[in-house]
């Protein structure tokens, strides 16, 4: 901890001014980014209590398809049922807490726990109780799998662990689903999942993105090239940032091949989702906390060709990406490790730029504030 910061969780929530305008504000404190205690309490307060997507609707179309993730440190599977219904679960077998299903994805007739073989029906209910003859007092309906919260926007699929507050439908809101509506969603294929591992706390990652381009100059040679950066645009909304700019096909030749149309858009959908557009290119990014300076960041690729012709044209515009994502790993860990050092403690917002971020940390304390009452 940061020499001088205050020593309990209520101390460094209360630490940081939620009510000062964009124009007085200054970072969440740096302790925020390292203490073990925060990344605790963000496990609990925010991404238990937030809709998590963990997937896309294509992983789930059919009967007896699922997929897993892990959500604020608790195992989760999504299922499609024989009914055709859609539903989430933890992962946990109620026999002896092993996990049901250890695939990140597949396709199962019932859902069988590899540990003692008990199964479960696609459905969740308690099937199969190997060698339970003569257990008293015990009752199948009562240990099906435990349900959460599940529901599908666009091409993805969300889950929420704790039950309660507001629907998928009203967290996203109907301004940000218009917007992202009018990509026609519908005519993206999804192409390619990669996983990146950086050394650094979530927060850190997030607040890059949401920094209005003002590192793209500096960091993203390739990108800045092709992108208008005095014209980049930052739009805050309830729960929701988009970040634009005009787009060119004057820069670097490798980047403008793949980095085209009218405009780049980018948005971010508290706390850890992103979608990132070009004309027939979509990329999001799902930021999930691995340890208080730890963190994966899932890119899902998609593209409105993906036939055999535009294969190696579609890994043109991944490569580019990947070296926008080196750019960004290497930055990040830097960071995190001035934010260990006694010379920081918190920083100012740049008016022009930074109004995403100052969005996004006012939301975070509104959650870890609740949390922590």
């Amino acid at each position: 901890m940061t020499p001088g910061m205050p020593s309990t969780v209520t101390d460094l929530i209360a630490a940081y001014d939620a009510g000062a305008p964009l124009e007085r504000a200054r970072t969440i404190p740096a302790a925020w980014y390292t203490d073990a205690r925060m990344h605790d309490l963000e496990r609990r307060a925010v991404f238990a209590k937030t809709w998590q997507m963990v997937g896309h609707t294509g992983q789930v179309r059919d009967p007896g398809q699922y997929l897993t993730a892990e959500i604020g440190g608790e195992p989760v599977a999504v299922v499609r049922g024989g009914d055709g219904v859609l539903r989430g679960f933890f992962n946990v077998c109620r026999h002896h807490a092993a996990a049901v299903l250890t695939a990140r994805e597949g396709t199962a007739r019932l859902l069988r726990c590899p540990y003692h073989g008990w199964s479960y029906t696609l459905e969740g209910a308690l099937f199969g109780v190997p060698e339970f003859a003569g257990v008293a007092g015990f009752d199948k309906r009562d240990n099906g799998l435990v349900p959460i919260e599940c529901a599908t926007w666009e091409q993805w699929v969300f889950v929420r662990i704790m039950p309660g507050g507001p629907s998928l439908t009203e967290c996203i809101g109907a301004d940000f689903a218009t917007r992202v509506a009018a990509l026609d969603l519908g005519g993206l294929r999804w192409f390619e999942r990669r996983r990146y591992t950086l050394d650094c706390n979530w927060k850190v990652y997030v607040d890059n993105y949401l920094d209005g381009g003002y590192h793209v100059p500096h960091l993203h040679k390739g990108l800045s090239s092709v992108i208008d950066n005095t014209a980049y645009a930052i739009e805050i909304g309830e729960r929701w940032c988009e970040q634009s700019s005009p787009l060119s096909n004057d820069g670097d030749v490798g980047t403008a091949a793949v980095r085209r149309g009218d405009r780049a858009r980018y948005w971010w959908l508290y706390p850890n989702f992103m979608i990132n557009a070009y004309e027939g290119v979509l990329d999001t990014n799902l930021v999930i906390p691995l340890g208080p300076e730890r963190t994966e960041v899932i890119f899902d690729y998609w593209f409105t060709d993906t036939s055999p012709a535009a294969h190696a044209r579609n890994l043109e515009s991944i490569a580019v990406s990947e070296r926008i994502q080196d750019e960004d790993v290497a930055i990040c860990a830097s960071v995190q490790r001035g934010l260990r050092s006694r010379a920081y403690e918190a920083g100012r917002l740049s008016v022009r730029r930074e109004a995403g971020e100052w969005l996004f940390h006012r939301l975070l304390h509104g959650s870890l504030a609740d949390g922590a009452a």
